[in-house]
């Protein structure tokens, strides 16, 4: 089938915070929206499709999880990453973000400490703080254009911690982990009795010739000690749904979170949500696959843009996602003034790099998950806001 990821189309009155949260953002409408992680592209027809066959049924009642949302689960995971998964491993949560406070409150106690590696997608360390428990930075190392982790620093900030949230891929920088990487952390963590909870859902937008690594399939340390969460929601561009699972090998660390879980009643998923995974997963190859090139070529175009006509704004190239994280420092701005650039020079609306912890700071995200034709007009915004600024 021919997919069509060029077609322009309007989001305005779809109460979509990307497009309709500008105005209460930054107190104006007039700006291109690339900072809220979805992208402007269709959800796929398949998925559309099933929810609208769901919806021919005209009563709306309490779902059953649906045999066919396990095995639909079940099949991707094996045929994407080689990785086997059974039933019984499989606890829904309504979000992956969800699914983090609920691990904390599981595992932890106010007070607690909780490592995370910045920059890294925010939420990770304000869940932390706002569930009263101690927020350890392990921050990571930009070097030649990729960040690494510093193994030496992690050794020493991990002692005393209870969990470690992991971000693989990496939110906002892109990287994709080596085995060799996660096997380290998985026995650091192990040793120091820290569970890992590895948030995963940006893995099917996986870039070629990268590959990822599910953390439990690592190594036997990893398998005993983690806990997975992963969704359709970024890959197919179907994050209203509020639709994520998460995988737990270990049978005691497992028991523990479905206990959390069923005291709460947060595995009742709602009807679209189990719908719209079983679509996704049951039809997405081809589509994903495209969609995947797609991206490629915009991160390839932005790139060489930079290089040409804003060479002081350095692009930190993904190795997974549609997410771009644009180092900015050679610009010489405080954080405020580079936020104006882009805001009131350029009239473009990017997620401010210091969201992501203090070692954002002198950088921006970029979200290209979007029409080509609406980078290059971005693109040229920014190069007169930049032209104007080297004057």
């Amino acid at each position: 089938m021919k997919y069509n990821f060029d077609e322009i189309i309007d989001r305005r009155g779809a109460d979509a915070v990307k497009i309709d949260g500008l105005k209460s953002n930054w107190g104006r409408t007039d700006l291109i929206p690339l900072w809220v992680a979805d992208m402007d592209f269709r959800t796929p027809l398949f998925v559309i499709n099933a929810l609208r066959r769901r919806l021919e049924h005209e009563i709306l009642g309490y779902p059953m999880k649906p045999e066919s949302w396990c095995a639909s689960i079940i099949h991707w995971l094996s045929s994407r990453y080689d990785w086997n998964v059974s039933a019984r491993e499989l606890i829904f949560t309504p979000g992956v973000v969800a699914g983090l406070a609920m691990v904390i409150h599981s595992f932890t106690e106010k007070g607690d400490k909780v490592m995370v590696q910045p920059p890294v997608y925010h939420p990770f360390f304000l869940l932390t703080e706002h569930n009263h428990r101690e927020v350890v930075f392990s921050p990571l190392i930009l070097e030649n254009g990729q960040y690494r982790m510093d193994m030496e620093r992690f050794r020493e900030d991990i002692k005393g911690c209870k969990l470690f949230i992991l971000c693989s891929p990496h939110n906002p920088g892109g990287r994709v982990w080596t085995k060799e990487e996660l096997v380290e952390v998985a026995r650091i963590c192990y040793e120091n009795g820290t569970v890992v909870v590895s948030d995963e859902i940006h893995a099917d937008l996986t870039l070629p010739p990268y590959k990822h690594h599910p953390f439990p399939e690592v190594c036997e340390e990893a398998e005993k000690n983690s806990i997975v969460f992963m969704s359709p929601s970024k890959a197919f561009n179907m994050p209203g749904l509020f639709s994520a699972y998460c995988i737990i090998k270990d049978k005691e660390i497992r028991e523990k979170f479905r206990e959390y879980v069923t005291a709460n009643e947060s595995e009742q998923g709602n009807i679209f949500a189990f719908t719209g995974v079983t679509a996704a997963y049951g039809n997405g190859t081809e589509w994903l696959d495209r969609l995947l090139a797609y991206i490629q070529g915009n991160i390839d175009y932005t790139d060489d843009f930079f290089k040409k006509h804003i060479p002081l704004i350095k692009v930190i190239r993904p190795q997974a996602s549609y997410l771009v994280f644009l180092d900015c420092r050679e610009l010489g701005l405080l954080q405020n003034e580079l936020v104006r650039l882009f805001v009131e020079g350029a009239r473009l609306a990017l997620n401010d790099g210091a969201m992501f912890g203090k070692e954002g700071t002198g950088f921006m995200r970029l979200n290209v998950g979007t029409p080509r034709a609406v980078l290059r007009q971005a693109f040229l915004q920014l190069q007169t806001a930049y032209d104007s600024l080297k004057k």
